[in-house]
C-alpha cells in the first residue's frame, strides 16, 4: 500500500499580500497555541462548520476530554488585527464574490488558482506570513461542494500541518542543551545506534541489550511521572505493523518490565474505555503507525494516556517502538501527552545524523 507521508505543499514564491504589516513579520506569533483563527464568510462558514469541526476539533481522551484544537471564525475585516495569531486558516472558495474568497483569489499565484480550478490543490500552507513561529493556511476550492469533500478528503493532512507546527513551537521551548543529559545519551548512543533528546531530571531506568530495551524514566513515586521506553526486533519485517502485533509487543513488554518492587502489579493496555487508536503517521519521514490509548496497573488502582511510533528501519532491518506513558491522576494531560510525542520526535539513527553530529554526541564520552 502506497502512503503518501508529507502533504503536497505548494511554495507560493509569488504569493502577493496586500496588507501593510509584512514589515512586523519577525515578532512572536501571540495568543493561545491551540486556538485556530479561521477568516471566512459567516455563511461560508455555517455550510461547511461540520467538516471543520470534525477535522480540528477532534477529541483525544486522556481520559478526560479535551478537543485538539479549538475554531474561532472571525470576518475578513477583523483579518489585520489578528494577523499576528499563531494559527490561521483563510476559507473561501472561487465562486464566490464574498470578502475572503475574493482576497484568497487576488492573493494566489495564478499557477496555484489553476491547480485549484483543476482541483489539484484544496490548502496551501505558509509559514511565518506575518509572525514568527505562525502558519497560516489557504483553504479553498472551486465550490461549497468540492471543499467540503476536500476537507474530509485530506483531513489528515490539514490536522498534521498544525500539529506539526504546534509540536515545532513546543521543542523550541522544551529544548535546553546546556541542561540535556549529554553523558547519558552519549552512553545510549554508544550501544545501540540510536539518540534522542534527554531532558533533565530523566533516570535510565533500565537498559537491557540483550532484549533490545531502554526505559527513561521522571517524576519516580510523585503524582505526575512520566515513563518512555524504546524497543527493537533485529532482522524484522512489515509483519510486525499491524494493529494486534502492536498491541502484543506492548503488552509483552510493559508486562515484562513495568511492575512494582514485589513484582506483584504489572502495566498493560486498557480496554475499558477503547480499543488503542491506530493510525498512519509520518515519523521524521517515515512511514510508521502512531498509536493512542490507555494504560492501566493489573491491580486497577491507576492508569493513563499512552502513545507510541512503530516502524520499520527498512536499511538495517530493524523493528522499533518508540513509546511514552503519563501518569498524572490530578492533572489534565494532552499537554503533558504531547510533550512526550515531541521528545518521541526527537528519536534519529545513527544513519540519520552527519558525521559531525556523531562525533559531538559521543564526545560526552571522553
Amino acid at each position: 500500500m502506497k502512503i503518501k507521508l508529507l502533504p503536497i505543499l505548494i511554495i507560493l514564491t509569488g504569493l502577493l499580500i496586500s496588507l501593510s504589516s509584512c514589515s512586523n513579520s519577525q515578532r512572536p506569533a501571540i495568543g493561545n497555541g491551540d486556538d485556530i483563527i479561521v477568516i471566512a464568510d459567516s455563511s461560508l462558514y455555517y455550510e461547511l462548520e461540520a467538516e471543520m469541526l470534525h477535522v480540528f476539533e477532534k477529541i483525544i481522551y486522556t481520559p478526560q476530554a479535551e478537543n485538539l484544537f479549538n475554531l474561532q471564525r472571525e470576518n475578513f475585516r477583523k483579518l489585520r488585527k489578528l494577523q499576528n495569531r499563531k494559527n490561521i486558516i483563510i476559507l473561501g472558495v472561487l465562486d464566490s464574490d464574498d470578502n475572503t474568497s475574493k482576497y484568497i483569489k487576488a492573493t494566489l499565484d495564478s499557477s496555484v488558482t489553476e491547480l485549484v480550478k483543476n482541483n489539484e490543490e484544496s490548502f496551501i500552507n505558509k509559514n511565518n506570513l506575518w509572525a514568527k513561529d505562525q502558519l497560516v493556511m489557504f483553504l479553498i476550492s472551486n465550490s461549497v461542494e468540492e471543499l467540503k469533500k476536500n476537507i474530509l478528503k485530506k483531513n489528515e493532512e490539514l490536522l498534521y500541518s498544525f500539529r506539526q507546527a504546534s509540536n515545532q513551537r513546543l521543542f523550541s521551548k522544551l529544548y535546553k542543551p546546556n541542561l540535556e543529559l549529554k553523558k547519558m545519551k552519549a552512553d545510549i548512543f554508544s550501544k545501540y545506534d540510536w539518540t534522542l533528546y534527554i531532558q533533565p531530571a530523566v533516570n535510565l531506568a533500565i537498559s537491557d541489550s540483550a532484549n533490545n530495551f531502554v526505559w527513561l524514566r521522571s517524576g519516580r513515586n510523585t503524582d505526575l511521572e512520566r515513563w518512555m521506553f524504546v524497543h527493537w526486533i533485529e532482522n524484522a519485517n512489515a509483519k510486525y505493523l499491524n494493529n494486534d502485533s502492536l498491541i502484543d509487543i506492548r503488552n509483552r513488554i510493559t508486562q515484562k518490565y513495568f511492575r512494582v518492587s514485589d513484582d506483584s502489579v504489572y502495566v498493560d493496555i486498557a480496554f475499558g474505555m477503547s480499543k488503542p487508536m491506530v493510525s498512519q503517521a509520518n515519523f521524521n519521514g517515515r512511514y510508521a503507525l502512531m498509536s493512542q490509548g490507555f494504560w492501566k496497573f493489573s491491580d486497577k488502582s491507576g492508569g493513563g494516556p499512552f502513545i507510541s511510533y512503530s516502524f520499520l528501519d527498512k536499511k538495517n532491518n530493524r523493528f522499533y517502538m518508540i513509546d511514552a506513558s503519563i501518569y498524572a491522576p490530578k492533572y489534565y494531560k494532552k499537554k503533558l501527552l504531547q510533550q512526550a510525542d515531541v521528545i518521541l520526535n526527537s528519536f534519529k539513527t545513527r544513519d540519520e545524523l552527519s558525521e559531525e553530529r556523531i562525533e559531538d554526541i559521543l564526545s560526552e564520552l571522553d
